[in-house]
């Protein structure tokens, strides 16, 4: 795909002025002694979706997963800088970790529905947090949930099929369904389509739209094509930089530095 089409496509996503929901400050990620993500300084807002692009091993996933503190998994892993979600330093030592990643859900590259009934897959979030006084209470959880992830037509009839047995573009959106069931404040994407078929994708993209605004959301993406469809803020990395950052109307048709240009040209990556 040609700049000049990537830049028609972006051009029709206008960001918006919002206070953030999320700040990073001067965040650096070390994998032992590997220097993995330098000094990065960002906001998110709810009102946008905010796309992270750039080569492979640049340090945008590693980025992403500091917003829940995913890292926290990985040994020898360590985040310096202030990350802060509606003024919370997420990595005080009083910040619980399980309520952190409620409030801050995570869609990963791969569908990994549980090995449970779909009812079930999108009641363990709510059950564990104690989102539902009683079964009627669940079921609404589900269905609301379900109807979010624009699924609920496809699957109502069958509540008790197993997650796993769904096609992949269906597993992903029950994946989004299963964040959005205990309520969060930003939604994380990785990849979220890289497994996934055109037709599979364009309903993922169209689901991500019709939830901006709702949730802070948050994607990580190879596809520049996808970044022009459904962002309005994009964040160009490269080796652990974060060197651009801006509506992404403006880092597809007028960048300001030269490596994101050279990008977006596809002079390298």
């Amino acid at each position: 795909m040609s700049t000049d089409t990537l830049a028609r496509i972006a051009s029709k996503q206008e960001a918006v002025d919002a206070p953030p929901l999320m700040t990073a400050r001067d965040v650096h990620v070390y994998y032992g002694k590997k220097h993995a993500l330098k000094g990065v300084s960002i906001d998110i807002t709810r009102e946008n979706v905010t796309a992270f692009i750039g080569p492979s091993g640049c340090g945008k996933s590693t980025f992403l997963r500091c917003f829940n503190r995913m890292n926290d998994t990985v040994d020898g892993a360590r985040v310096t800088g202030r990350i802060e979600l509606e003024g919370e330093d997420i990595y005080a030592p009083e910040m619980d970790v399980v309520q952190l990643r409620a409030r801050v859900g995570m869609v990963f590259q791969k569908p990994n529905p549980f090995p449970k009934s779909i009812y079930e897959n999108i009641a363990y979030g709510p059950r564990i947090h104690g989102l539902a006084a009683s079964p009627q209470d669940m079921d609404e959880i589900v269905t609301t949930s379900l109807m979010r992830a624009g699924l609920w037509e496809e699957v109502k009839d069958r509540l008790q099929d197993s997650g796993t047995a769904l096609s992949g573009g269906q597993q992903q959106r029950l994946c989004i369904a299963r964040a959005i069931a205990v309520d969060p404040e930003v939604i994380l994407m990785d990849e979220p389509c890289s497994a996934l078929d055109p037709i599979a994708t364009a309903k993922v993209e169209e689901l991500i739209d019709e939830l901006r605004g709702r949730y802070a959301i948050v994607i990580v993406t190879h596809n520049m094509q996808q970044a022009a469809r459904v962002s309005q803020k994009t964040a160009f990395f490269h080796l652990g930089d974060l060197v651009e950052y801006d509506d992404t109307s403006v880092i597809f048709t007028n960048p300001k530095e030269s490596r994101t240009r050279d990008y977006i040209t596809g002079r390298y990556g």
